[in-house]
């Protein structure tokens, strides 16, 4: 019998069945449970998707309303919790400290009855009401500054910003943000969703299921490529340097950041929202020389190698958005993982519909039938 082929990553091998979201790389589409990311994004509210991503369709006025309640409800971190993030080493990154939040808020939490759909039901919402503000109180510990707790009449988005400064949002921002949270709420079998499945294959609840997946998120090949874009364009001095920066950087094959795509041959469609937003952002709150930079690198880019289906990605435009914001860069991630925990929940749920516990093979590349050397 011989061996199987061996597929590094698992690239294209099929990991689930799933209705949750569509990607078509080629005409650059993405859709959410078969609506375009483009009409949500201009539309829709980070809560109405989260709805979305979790049961299949849009929320009525009334679902909406008693879901947005329950999110404020849930939100409020307990005690305990709350001293365990205080208690964190300011040097530690946001990521490793969210990774052991969202652990922490399971042992705080009601047990979640895997036997009942309620149970796991709730714990999925509570994952999304409260990783926001796990977010914000490690800012405000590392920042030296105390705990504010959250608001419950607020939005995902609004809450998030007042738990960071302890401050009354700005509208503008709050659209932004939230608006940047849809595109990033889900994303068919990246990395991290693949994680969040296998840890919920076990049969383990979705507190731990999320902090796996935000492990791996944590990964440089995976999370925080807004923050590398960002130390890039720093390099780069002015708009009439960018060419003669970017032939160097090809002759010496260094790679562009924020450019090209695992699944996307064209323009990533959330590159596409999010330059508008940062657009929308700038026109309000003022302009910055690296958005001036990114144009012209996307046109230099996009000319030498559109043809090779190299475009800008999700990631070139995110970091501008959120520097924008006031956020420190390695905080851009941990702001990813807040709007992809909806993603990682509704696989979590998907993957209980029918589990069976994820045990791939592998191809034995080592010895055998070794005899033990004798004296």
């Amino acid at each position: 019998m011989s061996n199987p082929e061996l597929v590094p990553g698992l690239a294209g091998i099929p990991a689930a069945e799933s209705s949750i979201s569509f990607i078509d790389g080629q005409a650059g589409v993405l859709e959410y449970r078969g609506y375009k990311i483009e009409d949500l994004s201009a539309n829709s509210t980070y809560e109405e998707v989260a709805w979305l991503l979790l049961y299949g369709e849009l929320p009525t006025a009334d679902e909406l309303s008693a879901f947005e309640a329950d999110l404020g409800r849930l939100r409020e971190l307990p005690e305990a919790l709350v001293k365990m993030i205080q208690a964190m080493p300011a040097t530690a990154h946001p990521m490793q400290a969210l990774q052991a939040s969202l652990a922490g808020l399971g042992m705080v939490s009601p047990k979640t009855n895997l036997r009942d759909a309620a149970s796991k039901d709730e714990a999925c919402r509570r994952v999304i009401a409260c990783t926001p503000v796990l977010v914000a109180a490690f800012e405000r510990v590392r920042a030296g500054k105390d705990y504010v707790a959250p608001k419950a009449e607020l939005s995902t988005a609004a809450n998030f910003l007042w738990c960071l400064d302890g401050e009354s949002p700005d509208d503008v921002a709050v659209r932004t943000l939230d608006c940047a949270l849809i595109l990033h709420a889900e994303h068919t079998m990246n990395a991290s969703t693949f994680a969040c499945r296998v840890v919920a294959s076990t049969e383990n609840d979705p507190y731990t299921s999320c902090s796996g997946a935000v492990g791996a998120l944590f990964g440089p090949l995976h999370g925080g490529a807004n923050e590398r874009v960002l130390k890039q364009l720093a390099t780069i001095g002015s708009v009439d340097e960018v060419e003669a920066w970017y032939d160097a950087k090809s002759a010496n094959k260094q790679k562009v950041m924020g450019f090209g795509h695992r699944v996307y041959k064209t323009k990533d469609p959330r590159a596409n929202n999010l330059q508008t937003l940062a657009t929308e952002l700038f026109q309000t709150l003022g302009s910055t020389p690296k958005y001036d930079l990114a144009l012209k690198l996307e046109e230099v880019v996009t000319a030498r190698l559109g043809d090779r289906g190299i475009y800008p990605n999700v990631d070139f435009f995110s970091g501008l958005v959120y520097e924008k914001l006031g956020l420190d860069t390695d905080v851009f991630t941990p702001i990813f993982a807040m709007a992809r925990v909806a993603g990682y929940c509704a696989h979590y749920l998907e993957q209980h519909l029918d589990n069976k516990l994820f045990r791939p093979g592998q191809i034995y590349a080592g010895q055998r039938d070794r005899a033990l050397p004798r004296s």
